[in-house]
């Protein structure tokens, strides 16, 4: 009821999709994807097969949910051998993603973006995130396969998270942070690989001295030598 479905906008077989939704142009919504209501989807989004959206979404243009994850095996002869990614994305209630986002299906089982979680632009999600509860990513912000992020994050941008982590709840990591391992919940950390935001501060007043530091103990080694 109430549905606006723009121009060259394509609903493939088994498509669901709830009331009061809007669909601009250009979108390409796949086989069996399930929409709720009072969604709003801006020109040119793609949505593969299978995904799973909630209601009071928005999703800018240019994004792709439930593309193949990265996923590769070896032969015995190093050749790359692609992993088939029969999962899915489930994009859960009043979720918003910026433009030219990509958020990769499951290999099995479901990516999952829980309710309230906010993405900025250029956000990559791999396969089988999960994204916890009104947790903010801020631009080209990228997750790696298999990590789980918490309720009530805020993740500044161009930071890098390693796959396979587990990232507590109200977890704060500042611009350009690159996680290498799993982080406690109500942490601060900063940069790479991330620490707490505290302890980076004072050694980073240590780094930036460092040059007069060493010309200091070069005269020291030099008056010894003497």
């Amino acid at each position: 009821e109430n549905l606006f479905f723009g121009n060259f906008s394509v609903a493939e077989e088994g498509v669901t999709i709830g009331d009061n939704v809007k669909i601009q142009s250009q979108v390409y919504i796949g086989e069996n994807v399930k929409i709720g209501n009072n969604c709003l989807i801006y020109p040119g989004v793609k949505i593969y097969r299978n995904t799973v959206i909630g209601n009071d979404c928005i999703i800018h243009s240019g994004t792709v949910l439930g593309s193949d994850g990265f996923g590769f095996n070896f032969d015995s002869k190093g050749n790359t051998l692609k992993v088939v990614h029969n999962g899915n994305v489930i994009v859960e209630d009043d979720v918003e993603i910026g433009s030219n986002c990509t958020i990769d299906r499951a290999t099995l089982g479901s990516t999952l973006i829980k309710s309230g979680a906010k993405l900025d632009n250029l956000v990559q999600i791999a396969h089988n995130v999960v994204i916890g509860k009104n947790t903010c990513l801020a631009a080209q912000v990228g997750v790696a396969g298999s990590t789980t992020i918490g309720d009530n994050c805020l993740i500044g941008g161009q930071v890098g998270i390693a796959g396979h982590l587990k990232i507590g709840d109200r977890v704060q990591m500042q611009a350009k942070s690159g996680v290498l391992k799993n982080i406690k919940s109500d942490s601060v950390i900063m940069g790479y690989p991330a620490i707490n935001y505290m302890d980076y501060n004072k050694s980073y007043v240590h780094f930036k001295n460092l040059p007069s530091v060493m010309k200091f103990i070069y005269k020291l080694m030099k008056k010894n030598v003497e």
